[in-house]
């Protein structure tokens, strides 16, 4: 893996950033942090993702226990770049490259009172370092599937590697079960701890004036989250058509070429959110920057995620907390629990193309009925699994406290 990314290094920005990011990552870890006079907790995520789904944890174990040092690693830039200066914790850092020298030097320097692995990641050395020095491991929100190689009957290396943690918190009954086929038992399925972030955004959210003036004399309003380029080929049609229902677009990626993609694609008068030039006579809002997207979904009616017709489905959450009725493509849904679940109780519906897709709205739009069954469909989900955060800080508690 590490020659492998120097190798990459040459020539993807990626990973020139991951390499680079750990050169120096011993003199970081020494300097900044006196560890040896303080209690540590570590938590690891993989990426930015994961990040989210751990922050609700990450947050709660600062307010109930002050006098720790919290470190926080990550696998990816996607994470250590947007994160590096997040200040509930004391230090962020790229996980060091998993050898056998690299974790001693890391777990004997830090000393963990507790660690935490968010959703995945088994780094073998840093795994048995830590189990070796008597700190407890937990595993949060993960969910196993029974393709994973823990499965198979050639992964007995994988499975020891299970027996290093001192307890699993699954997202549901279906991982237990896996688990317990395999003798591992000190799981507990306490569900996702994004459903605790999601529900502290809503709570949290505050207006955009800008935003208000847009949708101030809209009918309907849907939220594109996440777009890609696929996704825009598949909602242009609907764009252009629906007079009478505005759209909030935040892509992806903002670069210049997918920004000018959407313009070019979409017919109807439309704006940038930088552009200070916002008004209700706009039927497209075109974000092009980071970190409003959660807060734009409480502007409206249904929401439509991207990423399904690439590599994966973005984040549904978000807007389903608020209530919106989800639409999103039907090629790479299926490993997202929630998005299997919230088809399942029809607060979602995966499409295959443009007619799919205008067929869905319309059928919720013409059905005032159908579309407040949707809505709460959505609500409810998120509502009934909270509390993933509170049942893994009771297990904590009574690890520090013993």
């Amino acid at each position: 893996m590490k020659a492998s990314l120097h190798l990459g290094a040459l020539f993807n920005q990626k990973a020139r950033k991951m390499v680079q990011g750990r050169k120096n990552w011993r003199t970081q870890l020494s300097d900044s942090l006196n560890f040896q006079d303080h209690d540590v907790a570590w938590f690891h995520c993989a990426s930015l993702g994961e990040f989210e789904q751990g922050r609700p944890l990450i947050e709660q174990f600062a307010k109930a226990y002050p006098d720790f040092k919290i470190l926080l690693t990550f696998y990816s830039p996607s994470g250590y770049e947007i994160r590096k200066n997040y200040p509930i914790v004391h230090q962020v850092l790229y996980l060091p490259w998993d050898t056998p020298d690299n974790a001693r030097f890391f777990v004997q320097t830090v000393v963990p009172k507790i660690a935490f692995i968010v959703k995945y990641e088994y780094w073998y050395q840093l795994l048995q370092q830590a189990y070796n020095m008597g700190t407890p491991v937990l595993l949060c929100s993960a969910i196993f599937r029974p393709n994973q190689v823990f499965f198979k009957p050639y992964g007995t290396l994988f499975r020891n590697l299970l027996k290093y943690f001192d307890h699993l918190f699954v997202q549901d009954t279906a991982s237990q079960q896996l688990l317990s086929k395999i003798a591992i038992v000190n799981v507990t399925v306490a569900g996702d701890t994004r459903m605790d972030r999601v529900t502290d955004i809503t709570n949290q959210v505050t207006g955009i004036a800008s935003v208000e003036e847009f949708v101030s004399n809209a009918e309907n309003v849907l939220v594109v989250g996440s777009s890609w380029p696929e996704d825009i080929e598949v909602l242009a049609p609907l764009i252009n058509e629906s007079s009478h229902t505005k759209f909030i677009i935040a892509p992806h990626e903002i670069s210049a070429d997918h920004l000018d993609h959407i313009e070019k694609a979409t017919q109807r008068p439309s704006v940038r959110y930088t552009s200070g030039g916002i008004t209700s006579a706009h039927e497209i809002l075109i974000i092009d920057t980071i970190g409003i997207l959660s807060s734009l979904y409480q502007y409206g009616d249904y929401a439509y995620v991207g990423g399904a017709f690439g590599k994966g489905l973005h984040n549904i959450l978000e807007a389903a907390t608020f209530g919106l009725p989800l639409f999103f493509g039907n090629k790479n849904f299926q490993k997202f629990r929630e998005a299997r679940d919230l088809v399942d109780v029809e607060g979602a519906k995966a499409i295959a193309n443009t007619l799919q897709l205008q067929t869905a709205c319309s059928e919720l739009m013409q059905d005032p009925e159908r579309y407040e069954l949707a809505s709460q469909a959505c609500k409810n989900y998120v509502k009934a699994q909270t509390g993933a955060t509170d049942i893994i800080m009771r297990h904590v508690g009574k690890l520090l406290n013993s």
